[in-house]
């Protein structure tokens, strides 16, 4: 779950950015003022903005020093509902959270909050109190031009809330990363 101040919302939807060998990832040019928090301690935010719009959700995934995070793409809202609505002009319920851009503008999440620590505090990323079974299907990540045939995105299959392709098959052939 992802939890910040009043609003919280259970992530569905994530692809993995793996550092120095992944020509997708912010950190594979090195390290620049924009990407140190990816090259720090894991469970700290990674927010950038994309397009001159949209914040974007990253999480720290790697030892400090090795670079590599994770995007949260999308989430199905479950607490502060009426706040995310306020925030993003959006009827349906699966729409208020169904893409990167859209799940920071719900729930609250700019710039300001590059660096936080997610372990602590009113912006955190918790287990939910009673885990629910689920499928994690896998896919390319999407909305990328290199690397984007990796199978790094990871999502609930069937979840109506994830950003788009939530159909698409369950398992992805074996990649060389190297």
């Amino acid at each position: 779950m992802l939890v910040h101040g009043t609003t919280s919302a259970r992530i569905v939807e994530t692809e993995a950015y793996l550092g120095l060998t992944d020509e997708a990832s912010h950190a594979w040019r090195g390290r620049t003022p924009r990407t140190e928090v990816i090259f720090g301690p894991p469970g700290h935010a990674y927010v950038y903005l994309i397009y001159g719009v949209y914040d974007c959700l990253n999480v720290v995934s790697e030892p400090e020093g090795s670079p590599g995070c994770v995007l949260i793409r999308a989430a199905e809202p479950l607490t502060g509902i009426a706040a995310m609505r306020k925030r993003r002009a959006a009827e349906r319920l699966e729409d208020l959270a169904s893409g990167p851009g859209k799940l920071t503008r719900a729930l609250g999440i700019t710039l300001r909050h590059n660096g936080a620590d997610l372990t602590r505090g009113s912006f955190t990323i918790r287990e939910p109190g009673q885990a629910e079974p689920f499928e994690i299907a896998v896919s390319p990540r999407i909305g990328i031009t290199r690397a984007a045939d990796w199978p790094l995105r990871f999502f609930i299959g069937g979840s109506r809330f994830v950003s788009r392709g939530g159909n698409l098959k369950k398992h992805a052939e074996a990649v060389n990363f190297s």
